[in-house]
């Protein structure tokens, strides 16, 4: 049975809203680019280059809004533990992507609290559905933002180096996200919601690449 959450963990979570959006990200790990020299770019280039990083800022704030909003509402310590643990390797993707934004002279989308807000909403209907199809949304999530990442690949200049190594590194995670929800017991998703999820995605990427 869900329980409302105790003062602790809301100044907890709100601790957690303002670490996302305002303050630097760390990384146990080291950042996947870290050996790799700056590519000659065009300033055509590294504005698109930027723009893909943004993305992925973005889309890892969004990440840990909705995981916070989904661990918050799990039943089951062990779904609510994954929950945790994707969500700190997402810490370690905002750190990357930050680090990259600044390489490239740019700037994280102005949107974030927007789409923070919106994750975290879904992250605790989510939760409030129940375990299963909490987990499943967990997967789900993961399979459209691998699908995401690897189709930057294709996207970001062949001699980015930097860039390509830090979202080839997201994508072996994420993955890796995916395959151990539906090892806890995810469903799959109906057809509709999945495709809602593409929907909304696609409205996030393209607002976040420019804005």
């Amino acid at each position: 049975m869900f329980k409302l959450p105790s003062i602790d963990q809301v100044i907890g979570e709100f601790d957690t809203v303002l670490r996302t959006l305002a303050a630097p990200a760390g990384s146990v790990r080291p950042h996947p680019d870290r050996d790799l020299a700056e590519a000659e770019l065009s300033e055509a280039e590294k504005a698109h280059a930027a723009g893909l990083m943004r993305v992925n800022h973005c889309g890892e704030v969004c990440a840990q809004a909705l995981y916070q909003g989904q661990a918050l509402t799990a039943r089951d310590p062990a779904a609510r533990d994954a929950l945790k643990q994707a969500a700190a390797e997402e810490v370690e993707h905002l750190a990357w992507t930050r680090q990259r934004l600044d390489e490239l002279g740019s700037h994280r989308s102005l949107l974030n609290p927007v789409w923070y807000a919106g994750s975290f909403a879904m992250g605790v209907t989510a939760g409030l559905v129940g375990d299963k199809w909490n987990l499943g949304f967990l997967a789900e999530t993961e399979r459209q933002v691998t699908a995401h990442l690897e189709s930057h690949l294709d996207l970001l200049p062949e001699q980015d180096a930097k860039s390509r190594a830090i979202v080839k590194q997201m994508a072996i995670d994420e993955t890796s996200h995916a395959e151990q929800a539906v090892a806890l017991g995810a469903a799959e998703l109906p057809l509709p919601v999945m495709k809602l999820m593409s929907a909304t995605s696609k409205i996030m990427t393209s607002l976040s690449y420019r804005i």
